[in-house]
């Protein structure tokens, strides 16, 4: 069959109805002069119901969250923040714009995130916080995170930025550490097409990161354009807000339907000799962002060849993401054995909320012959 007869299957895309339409368009129409913040308020609120947390403030990206949560935290030049080495760049450029340093540790072999059996050895007198990353749905071990951090006095910033709908010990991912932050960009679970989200119960720090949110107008001082200190601007629009409160309302169900894909792929690749899928440990729930297979070395798979295969044949994926410690900007570290032997076997499948079971069938069907192929 030539490739040009193929349907397209595309990676990701966001989930629309008839209610985001109804809801971006009455922004359009009336969301403006003394109702123009009416959905931003509305989205923060439900947000913060769903998950259970005092306080929400919706960012213009989930980096825009990270950067304004670090900041409220004290972290500035000179201080180290502990991050998982596999990991995409957005949850660390934030601690180079705070003049901080990132301190890399490797991560499990099991869920791809933080080791915390790493985390003590990489405190130094400098280490300020630890950001705790949920990826592709998995879940990272809070508990000994949290444990530790109270240890050594550490705040804990939670990304779950790809961990939206993600449970772990039957609490909601995002709602363990001292702030939790989420990316609506859309690729995501729930999307406001860009956009973030940060959640907290501390009222000191949404105090801090408010004032810092808005140029750096403290409210309580009652003066117009009056700025107390150097802010930021990283508020959400009021138009991207509507579509993410018809998101919010449809949040159990988007997650049922990334659940349900997964299913799929559990059930075609998950018995496969040599193939690793997302976990889900009996304490956890996943939510299962992106499917993402992980090929043992004894398969011979390189993701950019299959990737290339895979593009002939008309579907999308994406490679897993690179040890942030290999790019350019930052020192290699080597020594985080697992992070630099996993990203180059592993691949990112398509997994958007209209996507068929025929169409995983042919995902799954395309890479086994691949395997079969390769290893002859």
């Amino acid at each position: 069959m030539k490739t040009e007869t193929l349907e397209k299957i595309s990676i990701h895309k966001p989930s629309i109805t008839e209610r985001e339409i109804e809801y971006v368009n009455d922004a359009i129409r009336t969301g403006w002069g003394d109702k123009c913040y009416d959905y931003i308020k509305r989205f923060e609120k439900s947000f913060a119901a769903y998950q259970g947390s005092k306080y929400a403030l919706a960012t213009s990206s989930c980096t825009g969250a990270i950067h304004l949560s670090l900041a409220a935290m004290g972290v500035g030049p000179g201080d180290e923040v502990i991050v998982p080495d596999i990991n995409w760049i957005a949850s660390v450029v934030p601690v180079t714009y705070l003049g901080a340093m990132p301190v890399f540790i490797d991560v499990l072999e099991d869920t791809w995130c933080m080791d915390p059996s790493k985390i003590e050895a990489a405190i130094t007198p400098r280490t300020k916080a630890i950001i705790a990353v949920h990826l592709y749905g998995n879940l990272a071990e809070m508990e000994p995170i949290m444990t530790i951090a109270h240890k050594h006095n550490l705040k804990v910033l939670e990304d779950a930025a790809e961990g939206f709908g993600s449970l772990y010990k039957g609490r909601k991912a995002g709602t363990w550490g001292d702030v939790g932050v989420y990316s609506f960009h859309g690729a995501k679970t729930m999307s406001t097409g860009e956009g973030g989200m940060l959640i907290t119960d501390n009222d000191a720090l949404i105090e801090r990161i408010r004032i810092l949110s808005d140029h750096g107008r403290d409210p309580k001082v009652n003066r117009v354009f009056w700025m107390a200190e150097t802010g930021y601007k990283y508020k959400m629009s009021n138009l991207q807000a509507a579509m993410g409160c018809a998101q919010i309302e449809r949040a159990d169900e988007l997650v049922e339907k990334k659940r349900e894909i997964f299913g799929w792929y559990q059930e075609l690749l998950g018995k496969v000799e040599g193939i690793r899928l997302n976990p889900e440990l009996p304490h956890t729930r996943n939510s299962y962002w992106m499917p993402t297979a992980v090929f043992d070395p004894s398969l011979h798979v390189n993701n950019q060849e299959l990737m290339a295969y895979l593009k002939e044949q008309n579907i999308d994926s994406r490679p897993m993401f690179y040890p942030l410690s290999s790019l350019p900007m930052f020192e290699e570290i080597p020594e985080n054995k697992v992070s630099y032997s996993l990203y180059h076997r592993a691949l990112n499948l398509p997994s958007h909320h209209e996507t068929t079971k025929a169409q995983v069938e042919r995902v799954c069907s395309t890479i086994l012959h691949y395997l079969e192929f390769i290893n002859k």
